[in-house]
């Protein structure tokens, strides 16, 4: 059951957020204005979270009073290899967020100040097993930007109102340290900075109910899991549902994926740190996953959740060597040149584990269209790897208001039957856009697990029947539509039709002689 109270606290705590946020960035755009704010929040939070760290350690010890905070930095420099070890990173008592905010409005050179705790955050893991995991975390956070302000002076004006304007930010007191509440106004944020900048926005960020759709999905009768990958995690929104979903370490060996963007792969380790997810947790890697892709060596992933970029062009037959890649060689055919979302499922089915589930968002056009998509369709039934395709509501993303669908893959089906949901009336509107409830998703997923038929709803498909239909797998092919047109009744129909009749010639009889009358007058 919902705490409407506790829903109610964090209502507020969002707005406040927001206007803080919204304030900041005066007349700089929301979308570029992004990295400043997340990235001034991850430096509070690594900030809060080491001196919590330590501090507790001493409290154990029986050091009631100590505070790394007023600690010196010569005396802290002994702990660094440790700490290093031990939390990834290491950030001296001067440099910590809450004295750097402190001295911020008498430090002429703030700027150089920030650009220079930066390095010495992201140098301090060089050399460690935790160094790609902080390797040019803070490169978008650039201190010199013209986009702060025209002039040095400018530049620290705005620069101070951040730090100051995310030290008001109510994220939970450093003895209390609430990680929820880091994690939870990023992703926040991060929903509002994605639809004020509509398709850029979408391109990098899933929406908490689909996210929601997917990774539960993906999970039906698991309680834990070896590992989530997602092929195009973008800031890894999606990869971070499956611990709320499955609960606190039931993700056993972490969060893997790629990005092709920076800016966004900065993002999504800012986002895993930001929810508490150690650097020894997470592998996200920054190249193209279908012609770079990374995690070649890593066990084969248990749940694959995606909301890959649709229609993009990719090298295709371009490349002479993909047709003999192992992930796309065994349909005969590479997905077309400029639509290349087969291929990502290709790789996502070549990612994935013998007992496991991938449920990825696909743009509509690649369940019907002919050609090399039709031949890598036909791959996939004959094979059975199609568990479920779903079609989705229009409107639930930024920046676009395609219907899109999902394709759940698994290799180690029961049966060989597909099962079709059409779900395309399942939401409420919220604004400009639609909205999954908790409803629409427990119907979703309730319909999904048990494969049940359900009339204008949902239809499980047998081999042969997709085989006659030429391997089209758009769900109105299979699950017809309910007939929402008024029925109407002929014979009463007609019967009123020939009493309107009645009536008009009584009346015209009428108006004849009225006028017979006063032609005679």
């Amino acid at each position: 059951m919902i705490d409407t109270k506790k829903e109610q606290e964090r209502d507020e705590l969002h707005r406040a957020i927001w206007a803080i946020a919204d304030e900041l960035r005066g007349a700089v755009d929301g979308w570029d204005f992004k990295n400043y704010v997340l990235g001034t929040m991850f430096y509070r939070y690594i900030s809060e979270n080491l001196t919590n760290y330590i501090n507790s350690g001493e409290q154990e010890a029986g050091n009631d009073d100590f505070d790394y905070a007023k600690m010196s930095d010569a005396d802290a420099e002994e702990a660094r290899e440790g700490l290093v070890e031990e939390k990834g990173f290491f950030i001296l008592p001067s440099e910590l967020f809450c004295n750097v905010n402190k001295e911020s409005d008498n430090d002429e050179n703030l700027n150089e100040t920030l650009e220079r705790i930066f390095n010495h955050i992201e140098s301090s893991a060089k050399g460690s097993s935790s160094e790609s995991s902080f390797a040019g975390l803070f490169d978008d956070f650039d201190v010199n930007s013209n986009k702060l302000g025209s002039t040095v002076a400018k530049r620290n004006e705005r620069l101070e109102k951040l730090l100051h304007g995310v030290a008001n930010m109510n994220l939970g007191d450093v003895k209390e340290h609430d990680i929820d509440a880091f994690g939870d106004a990023y992703e926040y944020l991060m929903t509002m900075y994605a639809s004020g900048a509509g398709k850029s926005g979408g391109e990098f960020f899933t929406p908490a109910d689909v996210s929601e759709l997917l990774t539960r999905l993906g999970t039906v009768g698991k309680t834990e899991i070896n590992k989530v990958y997602d092929p195009a995690c973008g800031s890894g929104s999606l990869l971070l549902k499956a611990e709320k979903i499955l609960g606190r370490d039931a993700v056993r060996n972490g969060f893997y994926g790629q990005e092709i963007n920076i800016t966004t792969y900065n993002l999504c380790r800012i986002n895993m740190f930001l929810h508490d997810i150690g650097f020894d947790k997470f592998d996200i890697a920054c190249e193209d996953t279908l012609t770079v892709p990374q995690h070649w060596d890593d066990e084969p992933f248990e749940l694959i959740v995606s909301n890959p970029p649709y229609s993009i062009k990719w090298a295709g037959d371009d490349n002479p060597l993909l047709i003999n890649d192992p992930r796309f060689s065994p349909a005969g055919v590479l997905a077309p040149k400029s639509k290349a979302d087969l291929a990502f499922i290709m790789h996502s089915l070549s990612w994935l584990a013998t007992g496991g589930t991938a449920a990825i968002v696909c743009f509509p056009g690649i369940m019907y269209r002919g050609g090399a998509e039709q031949k890598i369709r036909k791959y996939l039934i004959d094979n059975n790897f199609i568990d479920c395709i779903i079609q989705l509501p229009s409107n639930l993303f930024f920046g676009t208001s395609i219907a899109t669908c999902i394709m759940v893959l698994k290799k180690g089906k029961a049966d060989n039957k597909t099962l079709f949901i059409d779900a395309s009336a399942e939401c409420v509107k919220v604004t400009n856009n639609n909205k999954l409830t908790q409803e629409n998703i427990e119907r979703i997923v309730d319909s999904f697990a048990k494969r049940s038929e359900e009339a204008h709803f949902s239809h499980l498909a047998s081999y042969e029947e997709i085989e006659g239909n030429d391997y089209n797998l758009s769900v109105s092919t299979y699950v017809e539509a309910e007939d929402t047109r008024e029925k109407i009744d002929i014979v009463k129909l007609n019967a009123e039709i020939e009493q309107i009749v009645a009536r008009e010639q009584v009346l015209r009889d009428e108006i004849a002689k009225i006028i017979a009358e006063i032609e005679v007058e």
